[in-house]
């Protein structure tokens, strides 16, 4: 469940992993899902903004705002259930990506604890 709420709080980086040199655009552009779930979201860059949208969000109301990518590295803020944060998406390969919660606020939130030090793996399975 802790991994379906990070997804949720949305997109996704991690420090100690190996990242690529240089990304571009379509290096982000494409359908992601959630491994060993069906949560899915849409991303767009358009000159080094993203964008996220629900593909499949298995009954999560959350919304997004638009974000930045510098490099292998994107943010993007986005609200779930009271809480705001910011979650921070590494590329770890050319179709994977690894998310966490980079802010969450307020932190006494359920979410926020529930959050706090996991990650979620995420593979591109299609594109935009």
């Amino acid at each position: 469940m802790s991994k379906l709420l990070l997804s949720v709080l949305l997109l996704l980086g991690c420090s100690g992993l190996q990242a690529q040199q240089t990304t571009d655009a379509a290096s982000w552009n494409g359908v992601w899902q959630a491994d060993g779930t069906m949560f899915q979201i849409r991303v767009t860059v358009i000159d080094n903004v993203i964008t996220v949208s629900q593909v499949e969000s298995l009954g999560f109301v959350w919304t997004s705002q638009s974000g930045e990518v510098t490099g292998n590295i994107a943010r993007v803020p986005i609200e779930y259930a009271g809480v705001n944060g910011v979650i921070q998406a590494e590329l770890t390969g050319e179709d994977t990506a690894i998310a966490f919660a980079a802010s969450c606020l307020p932190d006494f939130m359920v979410v926020c604890a529930l959050a706090k030090g996991r990650q979620a793996v995420f593979t591109r399975i299609g594109t935009n």
